[in-house]
């Protein structure tokens, strides 16, 4: 249970530091785009951390990905230089497209699509 809490924290921790990173980076690194931290998984042996990303985009997502990922080195180091001292191991980062929200819209189009009839208010 303790470790399971642990996990949570350190979880929290990198998840808000690499959105930090990506605010102050993001003129430098990802001109004319947002990115945003979504959620962070990270392996009980915090030698992984899967990264979910949301993007704000001229580009397609999946180049902007692709980019985030030419700079996984340097987001790695900043977050080694932030939360170092805290954590033995900075995790490997592996970063992810979040499709959430492209979900999340695509559902509530379905719903607006459906042929609802009125209600019968002639029983009332």
């Amino acid at each position: 249970m303790a470790q399971q809490i642990n996990l949570q924290r350190i979880t929290r921790m990198i998840q808000q530091t690499l959105a930090e990173i990506f605010v102050q980076e993001n003129k430098n690194l990802f001109p004319n785009n947002c990115v945003t931290v979504t959620k962070v998984q990270v392996g009980v042996d915090l030698s992984l951390a899967k990264v979910y990303l949301s993007f704000i985009t001229t580009q397609t997502k999946a180049v902007l990905l692709e980019e985030v990922k030419q700079h996984k080195g340097y987001i790695r180091r900043m977050l080694g230089n932030t939360i170092g001292k805290k954590l033995r191991k900075i995790p490997d980062l592996r970063f992810y497209i979040d499709e959430t929200i492209d979900y999340v819209t695509k559902i509530d189009r379905l719903i607006d699509d459906l042929p609802i009839p009125p209600p019968d208010t002639k029983g009332v």
